[in-house]
């Protein structure tokens, strides 16, 4: 059996979120329930508009040094916009949102027994110390392997000495597209996307009972009302691979859009009332596929 993998991965970066109020205050403002995050529990959310459209995405989890702050897995590229919003509504909380990426690499942990290497059971969102840092299985999905949050200077030779092989990120992104996985801003547009079109409820980024956040009005009626029309899909590509954002045609006609994508494989937002014609994205033929996990 091939060894477990590992990919440090740059395009993500670290926030902590700390202070009396820290919980209460991100209670009010991101998609899932904070209060599920303990030492042995981490969550994956979202940070909406008022209007229930995608800003962030990201993973909340108990900082190992600390019990009284949150660490937050999110985009690199991205990350002083979300401390930027997220800071905007603080008003009198006692929190802070610091930048963290100097103490933290984040790293993703795939292939055959990737949760066993680390001692965790195969549920979504398990947590344990390690290395220093913490590793978790994927909230999303658990055979998305896992995550680990881990000292910079030391992470690689953790991940070297417990025994996982390095990886390319065309591995890992070729496992999280057959998947159906979002991918953040590459998969999601930013103040456009409902998360409902994109799995959020199905991969465990929404919590119906926690009460009022963010957007959560227009996000409930989506769900209640059965609006959701298009849905985020992993597609096979016959032909060359589509640029993001390349329409997704049936018989001439816009029924989609072109997402990531990795070798033959890719992501495609797709009205769900096209799915039986041919579709085609620029000179490639595409034939989608509706996840295991999908409920439509």
């Amino acid at each position: 059996m091939a060894a477990p993998k590992a990919l440090i991965l740059d395009s993500r970066a670290v926030l902590r979120a700390a202070g009396p109020d820290v919980r209460p205050f991100l209670q009010g403002m991101i998609s899932n329930d904070v209060e599920k995050v303990t030492a042995s529990h981490s969550i994956w959310s979202a940070f909406l508009t008022p209007q229930g459209k995608f800003l962030h995405e990201f993973f909340v989890s108990l900082d190992p040094g600390d019990s009284d702050a949150l660490l937050i897995d999110c985009e690199s590229a991205r990350r002083d916009d979300l401390r930027r919003r997220l800071s905007l509504y603080k008003l009198r909380s006692k929190v802070t949102i610091a930048d963290a990426n100097e103490e933290f690499s984040v790293a993703a942990l795939f292939g055959d027994d990737a949760a066993t290497t680390l001692k965790l059971p195969a549920e979504p969102g398990a947590t344990t110390a390690f290395a220093g840092g913490i590793a978790f299985v994927d909230p999303r999905l658990a055979e998305l392997g896992a995550r680990a949050l881990l000292p910079r200077q030391k992470a690689e030779a953790a991940l070297r000495d417990a025994g996982f092989a390095a990886a390319e990120l065309a591995d890992y992104d070729r496992l999280r597209i057959d998947l159906g996985v979002p991918d953040g801003s590459r998969d999601l547009e930013v103040e456009r996307s409902p998360l409902l079109e994109n799995g959020f409820d199905e991969l465990h980024g929404v919590d119906w009972d926690k009460g009022c956040f963010m957007g959560q009005e227009l996000t409930a009626r989506t769900k209640y009302r059965a609006l959701i029309k298009k849905r985020l899909m992993p597609v096979e590509i016959d032909g060359p691979a589509p640029e993001p954002d390349t329409p997704v045609t049936r018989d001439g006609k816009d029924v989609g859009t072109m997402r990531s994508s990795a070798a033959q494989a890719g992501l495609a937002l797709i009205r769900l009332d096209a799915l039986d014609g041919e579709l085609r994205a620029g000179e490639a033929k595409l034939s989608p596929r509706k996840p295991a996990w999908a409920r439509y």
